[in-house]
């Protein structure tokens, strides 16, 4: 059973709220990598970096990050591909006031995976996780569809937690694309 309209666009800490798929909330709720389970499950895993820049953050990350508005921040867009299919949409923000010592491997990453790096680095500390479904108009919808238009839903699945490391922290959405379901079930998790 698919979400109610009312709640695309809003974020939640309960993932029942956007989505019923019992095999969705597998892939939303488990706080291990995600890398890690893609890899598992395909030949081939690949970071496709989309950019990396300076830009202003979304409308629904400032109060997340603890900004006082929208304003500027580091920026990545990733898509994680298993076997050439685009299964994740990654964004990631971090505010200016991170220092190279606090994201040591942000800038440099490339097409790297950042899951990789947090969860091998003993000083990061997740979050508690928060659940969306974002609608046809949200940004990262828009950006989703410019780089991949064959995907046609009006609606995606999303996740977002904040990371902290040396007292600073980064936002990290991930937005489940429909071939993520498709991927094989394994009976034990890396």
């Amino acid at each position: 059973m698919q979400p109610r309209h009312r709640t695309a666009g809003q974020w939640f800490s309960h993932v029942q709220t956007v989505d019923q798929r019992r095999s969705m909330q597998d892939w939303l709720t488990n706080r291990d990598s995600l890398t890690a389970r893609l890899v598992a499950r395909c030949g081939q895993f690949r970071v496709q970096r989309l950019s990396q820049h300076k830009a202003l953050c979304l409308t629904d990350e400032y109060a997340a990050l603890g900004l006082a508005r929208v304003e500027k921040v580091h920026q990545r867009e990733v898509i994680l591909r298993c076997d050439g299919e685009a299964m994740i949409y990654g964004h990631t923000v971090v505010p200016l006031t991170a220092t190279a010592a606090q994201w040591p491997l942000f800038r440099g990453l490339g097409e790297r995976s950042l899951g990789s790096t947090l969860f091998n680095d003993p000083l990061v500390e997740r979050g508690r996780l928060s659940f969306a479904r974002l609608h046809a108009q949200h940004p990262l919808m828009r950006r989703i569809r410019a780089v991949l238009p064959q995907i046609q839903a009006v609606s995606l699945p999303a996740r977002r937690s904040l990371f902290w490391r040396k007292g600073a922290c980064l936002l990290v959405t991930e937005v489940f694309l429909p071939a993520v379901l498709t991927l094989p079930v394994l009976l034990s998790e890396p």
